[in-house]
């Protein structure tokens, strides 16, 4: 994200990930523990906030199934950070959403697309990048479609936007 000039978007399709350095904090989350970490400084709502103060626009649809995984769960918890450091998170229940792909990415200024790639235990496994005007302009009209049926991060959380 540090080259990105103005856009940078994030569909994130799973409902559960495998990342090492949340376990610790997940379990805690599960056990009713308070958290070991002030989330709103973890680095990468620091990112977030470096990113939107230069002037570049970032955003996240999470599809997520209901009722939620307890992943899901505890990012609900969490994303407030997210959102205070600039970033624009909308949720989407999945059996409302038309046609989601399959696989997570970040489009950059409408011109490149990371897929995030994970293991066969769903753990991170790098990045695919590609700037094939196919892919870019595909990932583009989902994009679209999909940031026009998502929840506002502080509706969904509060209830506010139509039950699904």
């Amino acid at each position: 994200m540090h080259d990105c000039q103005f856009d940078a978007f994030h569909l994130e399709v799973r409902d559960t990930y495998a990342v090492p350095s949340e376990s610790e904090e997940l379990r805690r989350f599960l056990n009713g523990e308070p958290p070991t970490v002030d989330y709103s400084s973890r680095p990468w709502v620091e990112a977030i906030r470096d990113t939107t103060a230069r002037g570049v626009t970032v955003r996240r649809v999470r599809v997520l199934s209901v009722p939620h995984s307890d992943y899901q769960r505890w990012l609900l918890s969490i994303t407030g950070g997210n959102v205070d450091a600039g970033e624009d998170i909308r949720y989407l229940p999945r059996h409302l959403a038309d046609k989601v792909p399959a696989d997570d990415w970040w489009i950059y200024d409408d011109a490149r697309v990371a897929f995030n790639l994970v293991d066969g235990g769903g753990k991170p496994d790098g990045m695919a990048l590609t700037s094939d005007p196919a892919i870019v302009d595909h990932c583009r009209a989902v994009r679209d479609r999909l940031w026009q049926q998502a929840i506002p991060f502080a509706d969904y959380v509060t209830g506010t936007h139509a039950r699904p």
